[in-house]
């Protein structure tokens, strides 16, 4: 089996067994991408001050995050993922 030159772990799993995957667009690029190949990345900010957090209902606070769903290239770009070893070092290590 030949040498991943991917430079991340690829942990996809397919969520169907059959049928047509279903599909999201890229939070950066706009690309479309099946689910499962995409990583989750959370965009937004946290109120720290007590007193804005007391005036602030609760109930509204999931309107400060985003989900986004970004593909793998981005998540390269981005930082998301880490770089992994080169193909020589991950031939090494056997």
């Amino acid at each position: 089996m030949p040498i991943s030159t991917a430079p991340y772990t690829r942990k996809y799993q397919h969520t169907k067994t059959r049928g047509h995957e279903s599909t999201v667009n890229c939070g950066y690029c706009g690309k479309k991408v099946p689910r499962y190949k995409t990583f989750t990345k959370f965009r937004g900010f946290r109120i720290t001050d007590p007193a804005i957090l007391q005036a602030v209902d609760r109930s509204h606070m999931h309107f400060f995050q985003q989900k986004l769903q970004v593909c793998p290239s981005c998540a390269r770009h981005h930082k998301i993922v880490q770089k992994g070893k080169t193909v020589q070092k991950k031939h090494l290590r056997r």
